[in-house]
């Protein structure tokens, strides 16, 4: 970078080269004069790779360093992966956040579990309305995605006009709100965009998505003839699918009955935000637990097996009002994301050993994703015409093939970024510069801390190999004042109770050994004794890995 003209960067750090905690920043001006942008804000669900830990979010240490540059937070749409860490992350950096009213509600829900709706700057914007952030230019433009008000932004800027696509796909007969404009869209591309930066989540399908409509019909067909109970999970902030099993109920002469404190509080927020007027009358729990098996239809959380979510508390008889019995039936209304297949396969067989007929994607067409196939993708390109492309939200293997498919459709430029990559878009970009600071953050109950913290990553160690506490109490004289005290964690022992002795002895065997100037020393007498601990219960089972190993020395007066 020069130091004196003016440049227009591209630094993701998160939602390139993984599906979830999308953020992205968009910087204009001279070297690191740079004034920022960012959009989107969102989480992600850890895996078993971080044990203890619900949620990861971006580490925002490069843009909280720069505070006083970041112009503003603007959120293309209300689902979690986007908006979800705005009450953890934006503490840090106390800049205004830029929402449609969908998600300004959801938004304002959020901040006030956190204590923070007084401090926050909520700047509400219609549909399709622009505001100006310093150099940037910013019109929200309505597409269709499988959540209320979904946005791209067409961010002008003076070095080139960008289209920012967020969550998309192509709805031809979307049942909550319009369809994408193609006049609006082909103008957008006659205006000249210098780069589209896209989401690559499902490039692998080479159709069109589908449409809600669609599935409607099928499911309404599908469940006509249903004797038992029916229950349908979906994603909560999928309030179109919510509307559509409602419907659902209706035609089949059941009543509806929500259930998740989620998916209630999404209903609510669209009917604030004036959807869903036509709503049917919804029974409570108690109510429908009471009522004739073939008369009910539930709506549940729990799409993907989460243990505390709805659909599991009442597989596993959690639920005081509802329960599964045989001849029921229970439709997962929802794509598995990578991951989950293990804790909903337990689900699946729960059900199925209650005597319920489990009916998934894979089953019958009661699913259709959010985002765009490729023939969509490619529908996109035709109208925006950019001279790059940068492929986003996805994995490695997603943003590289929408990168191919781009080339295949004459798109002379791309550049396939990962999170922390700062790239040059103007002038002569695509260029990556550098590698910026980035990671994850992890919440642990109300701390948040890296992802990579001595304590999450200790936990996972004890997780796959346990761990071990030695105790010693010594006498003024270096004597042990007491036989070791040894507390197994997770470590198998043989049907002799064999480990414990095993380790005493190599422990004592070591201790007689020691010179008087480790035995003083607390910390030297600490790793001494790790040592062999360690060594000695990792032989005893004959493992590859030893356990945590942790000593304690205690040293009376007198």
């Amino acid at each position: 970078m020069t130091e004196d003209r003016d440049e227009l960067h591209f630094l993701p750090l998160g939602g390139s080269g993984e599906i979830g905690m999308n953020l992205n920043l968009f910087g204009y001006g001279p070297n690191d004069r740079q004034q920022w942008i960012m959009v989107d804000c969102g989480i992600s669900f850890a895996d078993i790779y971080y044990p203890g830990i619900d949620l990861l979010m971006p580490d925002i240490g490069f843009i909280e360093d720069r505070k006083d540059q970041l112009l503003g937070m603007i959120i293309t749409h209300a689902h979690e992966d986007h908006v979800g860490a705005v009450a953890h992350l934006w503490p840090y950096l106390r800049c205004p956040v830029y929402v449609t009213p969908f998600t300004a509600i959801l938004l304002r829900s959020k901040l006030e579990e956190k204590g923070l709706l007084d401090q926050v700057e909520i700047r509400e914007i219609p549909l399709g309305g622009s505001f100006e952030l310093g150099p940037f230019e910013v019109d929200y433009v309505s597409l269709t995605h499988s959540i209320l008000e979904p946005n791209a932004l067409k961010i002008k800027t003076p070095l080139g006009n960008l289209f920012h696509t967020g969550d998309w796909k192509l709805d031809p007969d979307p049942l909550i709100g319009d369809a994408v404009d193609a006049t609006e869209m082909g103008n957008i591309g006659d205006e000249g965009v210098l780069a589209l930066i896209c989401d690559s989540t499902n490039v692998f399908n080479v159709q069109s998505t589908g449409s809600e409509k669609t599935v409607r019909d099928n499911m309404i067909q599908l469940l006509s003839d249903k004797k038992g109970k029916v229950f349908c999970t979906t994603f909560a902030s999928n309030v179109v699918r919510v509307e559509t099993l409602a419907r659902v109920a209706q035609s089949s002469g059941r009543h509806l009955c929500m259930v998740g404190a989620s998916l209630k509080r999404n209903v609510s927020a669209a009917r604030a935000a004036g959807y869903l007027k036509d709503f049917p009358p919804v029974v409570d729990e108690e109510e429908a637990g009471h009522l004739p098996p073939d008369k009910v239809l539930f709506v549940c959380t729990g799409c993907q097996g989460e243990a505390r979510a709805a659909m599991m508390r009442i597989a596993q008889d959690n639920n005081r009002n509802i329960s599964i019995s045989r001849g029921d039936t229970v439709v997962f209304s929802s794509k598995i994301i990578p991951g989950n297949e293990l804790p909903l396969g337990r689900l699946h067989n729960h059900l199925v050993d209650k005597g319920a007929e489990v009916i998934t994607e894979k089953d019958a067409f009661v699913h259709v994703s959010g985002h765009p196939g490729q023939k969509e993708l490619c529908q996109m390109y035709r109208w925006i015409r950019p001279e790059i492309l940068v492929p986003v939200h996805g994995e490695l293997r997603h943003m590289t093939r929408q990168a191919e498919l781009g080339r295949e459709h004459g798109i002379r430029k791309g550049i396939v970024p990962r999170n922390g990559h700062r790239i040059r878009l103007a002038p002569d970009g695509p260029e990556l510069i550098r590698e910026e600071e980035h990671g994850y953050l992890a919440l642990d109950g109300q701390f948040l801390v890296s992802a990579e913290d001595e304590a999450i990553v200790t936990r996972r160690r004890i997780m796959y190999n346990g761990g071990l506490v030695v105790t010693l109490v010594l006498k003024p004289d270096f004597d042990l004042a007491c036989s070791p005290e040894i507390t197994l964690l997770g470590i198998v022992d043989d049907d002799e109770g064999g480990v414990i002795p095993y380790i005493k002895q190599h422990i004592l065997d070591r201790y007689d050994r020691l010179p008087n100037r480790i035995l003083r020393d607390d910390n030297a007498l600490k790793e001494e004794i790790r040592i062999v601990a360690r060594r000695s219960s990792k032989a005893f089972g004959n493992r590859e890995t030893g356990p945590v190993t942790i000593v304690n020395i205690l040293r009376p007066n007198g």
